[in-house]
């Protein structure tokens, strides 16, 4: 079907289907990344909550960032 196209539109296409390809591969590594850490996430808000209820934490300063 691409290959009825002219050749600057067949690059047009390929580079686009590159493009998503990438993008969705891009997505697929953030989803891996984010499943290997959510364990810990979820013990550090928990760790915080605790703290919060302990009155042990202190007001984030932004300006210290």
């Amino acid at each position: 079907m691409v290959e009825s196209l002219p050749d600057d539109l067949q690059e047009k296409v390929i580079e686009h289907i590159r493009d998503y390809i990438a993008d969705l591969e891009d997505e697929k590594r953030w989803d891996v990344l984010f499943e290997r850490t959510q364990n810990n996430l979820v013990a550090a808000a928990g760790k915080a909550k605790q703290e919060i209820a302990a009155g042990q934490s202190v007001p984030m300063d932004y300006e210290q960032l």
